[in-house]
């Protein structure tokens, strides 16, 4: 930000010495002495809107995420045109009476409304040029940003993907299927050919995305639900699955394998360590312009590991959920997060927040 800064100053700087200069020159047309005059003049002017600039800057700040939808950005902008006319008159003119007075003469000028009139056009080009200069400047950092989250995440991904065939597509994740598969072939046919579905639509799913970092969340719902069918064959009489979608987020973007992960750690540390049924809901709510993805079960217990992002020494989920947090880093910086949260008397909710823009 501090790019930003430094160059609405050089502009700063360049306008006003243009103002003054200008004004400099046109009174010497005129006159040959009291050249402290027009000096004034401009500088009271430049002093009164440095301090409104800066004013404005202050409190819209909080809008910058808002760059990347313009008409929203400059609406919040607006409101401070109607500061600059209101207050820019009393103080700038107030400074003149001063110094003036101190210099024992009378600063005369036209009629307040005319006052008014003129200098409020004058802020109407200040406003205009400045708030403008600030647009293309928080653009272009914007700009580069998303360049670098980009590379980042392309990075991460490339990670995720050799971690996704590692852990998620792992040969004991493998072998566990096809054993399955393999037991139920002579004794429930129907059900060893459902796996086999489900098996072959998760590895489809998986491949279709290929390189791509972004997809639909109905995109990734495939996948997810292509696992947790799978794991449903397998836990048959040991899980039940709820699944609370709202139809306006999915066409939200989500990070591909950003979800399934979440669903896995139920089932690695909880579904596979108890007899007792366990009931896990997966849900996805748009609030505006944000994006709640949640996996939540009822018997589970938050480890001080998963909740950090985990030791890779200690843990497959602390790894998935350490790597997705930095996924989201990459992608989204601040405005994406993910938070785990021990439910009372028992179970987990992981909740991933992410910004959806469609």
């Amino acid at each position: 930000m501090l790019k930003t800064r430094t160059i609405i100053a050089i502009a700063w700087i360049l306008f006003w010495s243009l103002m003054i200069s200008t004004a400099v020159q046109e009174y010497l047309r005129e006159h040959d002495h009291g050249l402290w005059k027009p000096v004034l003049w401009e500088t009271s002017s430049a002093l009164t809107g440095t301090l409104l600039l800066l004013l404005q800057r202050y409190y819209t700040r909080q809008y910058d995420a808002w760059i990347t939808t313009p008409v929203r950005w400059f609406l919040r902008q607006l409101p401070w045109l109607f500061a600059y006319w209101l207050l820019f008159v009393p103080i700038a003119f107030g400074m003149r009476h001063a110094v003036y007075g101190l210099m024992g003469e009378s600063y005369t000028h036209d009629s307040w409304s005319r006052v008014f009139l003129y200098e409020d056009i004058k802020m109407t080009v200040f406003f205009s040029l400045f708030t403008a200069i600030t647009f293309g400047v928080l653009s272009f950092h914007a700009m580069l940003d998303q360049r670098v989250r980009v590379e980042r995440a392309n990075a991460s991904l490339r990670q995720a993907q050799l971690l996704r065939l590692s852990q998620q597509m792992q040969p004991h994740f493998l072998f566990n299927a096809l054993n399955t598969i393999s037991s139920l072939m002579h004794s429930d046919v129907a059900r060893a050919d459902s796996m086999l579905v489900q098996l072959s639509d998760v590895l489809r799913a998986t491949l279709d995305v290929g390189e791509r970092h972004l997809v639909p969340l109905q995109t990734e719902l495939r996948i997810v639900r292509g696992y947790a069918a799978l794991m449903s064959e397998r836990f048959a009489d040991r899980v039940s699955i709820t699944w609370e979608i709202d139809d306006a987020a999915l066409a939200c973007e989500v990070p591909v394998m950003s979800v399934q992960p979440l669903l896995e750690n139920v089932f690695k540390h909880t579904v596979e360590r108890r007899r007792q049924p366990v009931t896990i809901l997966v849900s996805a709510l748009r609030q505006q312009d944000t994006l709640l993805l949640r996996v939540q079960d009822d018997s589970g217990t938050l480890t001080a590991a998963c909740a950090e992002g985990g030791n890779p020494a200690n843990s497959a989920g602390g790894i998935s959920l350490r790597n997705l947090r930095e996924r989201l880093s990459a992608l989204y910086g601040e405005r994406a997060s993910v938070e785990l949260r021990q439910l009372t008397p028992a179970g987990v909710l992981t909740e991933i927040r992410l910004p959806c823009v469609s």
